[in-house]
């Protein structure tokens, strides 16, 4: 049975005979050994087989995290009998207690003490494993050391610390919580430390505008104002009082026309009464005529107004000789005059009277000439063409359009009077 056991040969330096029976504790020390999980051999083989000679055996190194469990073998069916070592028994007591295991090094020896042991190894002391703790009762302990070292501290000095303590103090404005932006996103509301009172009045001042932007936004407001307030007036200019100067003209033209049907010889006419009618069929122009060139009068009610006051009276259509000259807005109030530019001569302008309808032709046009130029509706206006006294008509306007720096000037001839018995004339006719 000797000759079986090569590590009695090589490495161990003590033969079988050593009598390994007779050192007191070897029992103790075999049984001890065998008490380890990690040493027993497993059923059906000896200790020491399937390792080279002089190996030792391999002990699993990781971290110790509390008493090992025994892990339970699972049952063997009871048909079934379990293997019995062939070294159980006294036989295998003697064998353990006189074969020695080699100490590994810087581990602890499981055999101190006994029979057998290498002489070169220093015996070191069985270590004793501390209670460990549970990895989720660890982790729970953590976390609640964390919190609890970590209280919500408030910044500043000590003092700081105190008043927030104790609310912030006397005349001190307690902080709202922080939203989420003051935890970094955490989604948790962190309480902000109450302001000094320095810091207070800098709030305060930051939250309170300045004379810069206070001006800035009355002169904005301002500007706003002005434009909306422009912009109405444009639309009134541009478009109701058109509306308002067409009404007003519709109904002196309906007004003239009454006063015709009446048995009654025209006399003179007071200022802004209306007296004739006048048509400029290729304008589709149809404008009543009133005395005086009023504006507020005449010429706002969108009326065509005659020169019949002071050194500016010129004649009247039915006058055998002389210039009958009106006036008239080219933008806004009705704007009558707006497109005369356009008359080319041979044109027809017509005066509708209460006992004829008198016809001009364009002749000529003045583009530009200045306000005050007055010689234009004279009896024989210069630059008109015109070389001797007849029965003229001058139209006069604001240009350029929607200003009134100069004069525009159109002049006519009469050709024809046509008595109403007679009926409208061609043109009108047409």
């Amino acid at each position: 049975m000797t000759a079986l056991r090569p590590e009695h040969e090589v490495g161990y330096g003590a033969s079988y005979e050593q009598g390994g029976h007779e050192v007191s504790g070897a029992f103790e020390a075999a049984v001890d050994g065998l008490a380890d999980p990690l040493n027993d051999p497993l059923p059906g083989q000896r200790q020491g087989q399937g390792q080279e000679l002089g190996q030792q055996p391999v002990r699993k190194q990781g971290r110790h995290r509390g008493p090992r469990q025994p892990e339970s073998a699972p049952e063997a069916p009871a048909s079934v009998p379990a293997p019995e070592p062939e070294w159980s028994g006294d036989y295998y007591r003697q064998y353990a207690a006189e074969t020695p295991r080699a100490a590994e090094p810087g581990a602890p020896s499981y055999y101190a003490g006994g029979a057998g042991t290498n002489p070169t190894a220093d015996p070191a002391p069985i270590p004793v494993p501390e209670p460990g703790l549970d990895d989720q009762t660890v982790g729970l302990r953590t976390a609640d050391t964390r919190r609890a070292a970590e209280p919500e501290s408030v910044p500043g000095g000590r003092a700081e610390r105190r008043r927030a303590a104790k609310g912030g103090g006397r005349g001190r404005r307690r902080a709202e919580p922080a939203g989420t932006d003051a935890g970094h996103g955490s989604g948790e509301q962190a309480l902000a430390r109450p302001l000094s009172r320095v810091e207070a009045r800098r709030a305060a001042r930051a939250l309170k505008e300045s004379p810069a932007v206070i001006a800035s936004r009355a002169v904005g407001e301002l500007f706003i104002t002005f434009g909306v307030l422009m912009l109405l007036f444009v639309t009134y200019q541009l478009w109701w009082t058109n509306v308002q100067a067409g009404q007003y003209a519709g109904k002196e033209t309906n007004k003239i026309q009454d006063s015709w049907t009446k048995d009654r010889q025209p006399g003179a006419f007071e200022p802004g009464q209306g007296f004739a009618i006048m048509h400029i069929p290729k304008l589709d122009v149809v404008v009543p005529i009133a005395e005086g060139i009023s504006k507020s009068k005449v010429l706002d009610h969108g009326m065509v107004g005659h020169y019949a006051e002071g050194r500016l009276k010129t004649a009247m259509p039915a006058d055998k000789q002389g210039n009958f000259a009106v006036a008239g807005h080219r933008n806004t109030h009705g704007e009558p005059f707006r497109y005369i530019n356009q008359l080319k001569p041979g044109d027809d302008i017509i005066v509708e009277t209460r006992d004829a309808y008198y016809t001009y032709d364009m002749t000529s046009i003045l583009p530009q000439t200045s306000p005050s130029n007055v010689s234009v509706i004279g009896p024989v206006p210069p630059g008109s063409g015109f070389t001797e006294p007849g029965r003229y008509i001058t139209l006069t306007t604001c240009t350029p359009e929607f200003t009134s720096t100069y004069r525009l000037i159109v002049w006519g001839k009469m050709v024809d009077e046509r008595p109403r018995s007679k009926g409208k004339p061609d043109a009108l006719v047409g």
